[in-house]
């Protein structure tokens, strides 16, 4: 991929990091936002948005980058908290979380997507920024691998939904799930209303823990 990582940074004084979030759209269970920031010149010709990667080649730059990378972090927001504040805003907060935790303070950040946050450096964002920056798309594959292994550790616990295949997204599989058994704790309630409304059930069926 093509990587604008360079034109922000003008001076060797620049410390940059890349932040994006995994889970914007499944009925269940967190998102998760990932920030790194990568040695100058650092490059890696696999490292893409992550949605277009092969899970084995997430696993394996996975590991590439934690190990090449100056710093990263990640930040997980629950389910709950998704109900309580909405997606876009627990994306942003994920993701300035994760730039928080860095042991390296940035002075510019790179975010996907065309929302930004509040922060006591530059932020950029950057629409489909996961295929055009490196440090982006590092984030990106961080984010995904974190939450895709959080989500095949539930389905030990839920195996009716398939979590284990579709991480949570609205799957035919998923929704016919759902409304089959109900929804569990690690559902987003305000994510199935319109599916239990459509099925013209007035409310949300829970299964008992």
């Amino acid at each position: 991929m093509k990587s604008i990582d360079k034109k922000y940074l003008v001076n060797d004084k620049q410390i940059l990091a890349g932040t994006d979030e995994a889970g914007r759209g499944p009925l269940a269970g967190p998102v998760v936002a990932a920030a790194v920031i990568l040695p100058i010149g650092f490059c890696d010709e696999r490292i893409n948005d992550s949605k277009k990667l092969s899970a084995s080649l997430r696993d394996e730059l996975f590991t590439v980058i934690k190990k090449n990378a100056l710093a990263y972090a990640y930040t997980v927001i629950s389910h709950k908290k998704i109900d309580e504040i909405n997606i876009l805003k627990a994306s942003l907060l994920a993701m300035k979380k994760s730039v928080e935790k860095l042991k390296i303070q940035p002075n510019i950040i790179l975010v996907d997507g065309n929302k930004s946050f509040n922060y006591d450096a530059e932020v950029i964002p950057i629409v489909k920024g996961d295929s055009k920056s490196l440090s982006i798309a590092s984030a990106s594959i961080i984010a995904k691998v974190v939450r895709d292994r959080l989500m095949e550790n539930h389905a030990i616990k839920y195996p009716d939904y398939g979590w284990q295949t579709n991480k949570g997204y609205p799957t035919k599989e998923h929704i016919n799930a759902v409304l089959k058994y109900g929804a569990c704790s690690l559902h987003r309630k305000t994510f199935l209303k319109k599916i239990f409304e459509r099925a013209n059930q007035t409310e949300i069926l829970f299964v008992e823990e």
